[in-house]
């Protein structure tokens, strides 16, 4: 297998933060993308190869080409990018990374478990912020364990953002959790959008508030842990009533599929100015109950979001290459266990367990 990383979208803020962690971990990147400008000012921060790719369609005949060993897709949306990058990776056997995290795309990556496993190839889906660090903490607290019967994930991300558009990856992400999800006996059902409203006392001390968001971590909590019964949250998502009010009209309008590519497009292109992140650490956190009454509670203590985004898959591509994955699809705490946050930076605070 050939030793090559491939970063699609190479020069967009994750892209570039990916590729400066696997130089940190000596394994040099080939950044992708389709500005040649761009790919060389990105390359130098981390002394990566390029390649200009016009196109996705381009991208994906280069991989079956080239035949890299590990591909990481942060191009959005995930929904319409990842199919066809993994075809093309299970073409030529090559390991697949990306950093979805709606219902939608973490489902679509599931789907192609089977056909993974025949051909002895690994899917990564979920493998920012969001996802690693609260299905971690769901991991950490059921080891050794039976399956719970409920259990709530809460993102709390705190990160810098640079002056620049939105993009498609990050747009595509929010409009799809805005249809309001959660799992009831088993099942993916229809649930209210931003209810469930939780104030969070954070280990700091500091307080936030945290509502339903069914984003991918809502899927994998549920793969993680077997509960019946799993609710996301997250303390990006809007507490107000108007807010809540408007959602299940929106979340209607987003059904259209043409309405939904061209909101994407346009809303991708608005430009957000630079600021400094909200508190000094991000953090995944997770309530779990048994059906015999235990509950425990469990945290992950991260540094800035954005740079977890870029260790979590510079660090799984790493193990992948070094024949530590599994062929199918998976998200990255399910795969590698919990130790995976820790090797990324995090830390777990885990409190006594009670019984109620």
């Amino acid at each position: 297998m050939s030793a090559q990383i491939w970063v699609l979208g190479g020069t967009g803020r994750s892209g570039r933060a990916i590729a400066e962690q696997l130089a940190q971990r000596g394994l040099p990147a080939v950044l992708v993308g389709r500005d040649a400008n761009r790919l060389h000012t990105a390359a130098e921060q981390s002394a990566a190869e390029t390649l200009l790719a016009p196109s996705l369609a381009a991208a994906a005949s280069e991989i079956r080409r080239q035949r890299p060993g590990v591909v990481i897709n942060t191009v959005g949306p995930f929904t319409e990018t990842a199919p066809a990058v993994v075809d093309a990776c299970r073409d030529v056997r090559c390991h697949y990374i990306d950093l979805a995290n709606d219902v939608a795309a973490l489902s679509a990556v599931f789907d192609m478990h089977d056909a993974a496993t025949r051909v002895g190839h690994t899917l990564v889906t979920g493998a920012g912020f969001g996802v690693t660090a609260t299905e971690s903490v769901v991991v950490k607290l059921c080891e050794g364990r039976p399956a719970p019967l409920r259990v709530r994930v809460d993102m709390v991300p705190s990160l810098a953002m640079e002056e620049g558009t939105v993009g498609e990856a990050l747009i595509g992400t929010l409009l799809g959790g805005l249809e309001g999800h959660r799992i009831t006996e088993g099942r993916l059902t229809r649930a209210q959008m931003f209810g469930d409203a939780v104030r969070l006392t954070l280990p700091d001390g500091s307080q936030v508030t945290t509502a339903s968001m069914p984003l991918g971590e809502l899927l994998a909590a549920q793969r993680a842990s077997g509960a019946r019964h799993v609710l996301s949250a997250s303390s990006e998502a809007p507490s107000s009533f108007v807010i809540r009010a408007m959602m299940p009209a929106v979340s209607t309008l987003m059904r259209s599929e043409r309405l939904r590519s061209f909101t994407v497009r346009r809303l991708a292109r608005v430009r957000v100015k630079a600021r400094e992140r909200s508190r000094d650490h991000s953090w995944g956190h997770a309530t779990i109950i048994w059906a015999d009454g235990e509950t425990r509670e469990g945290w992950l203590r991260l540094g800035d979001a954005q740079e977890y985004t870029g260790a979590v898959p510079a660090e799984i591509a790493k193990r992948l290459l070094a024949g530590e994955g599994s062929p199918g699809a998976y998200t990255p705490a399910a795969l590698f266990g919990s130790a995976l946050a820790e090797s990324c930076g995090g830390e777990y605070l885990l409190p006594r367990p009670v019984r109620r």
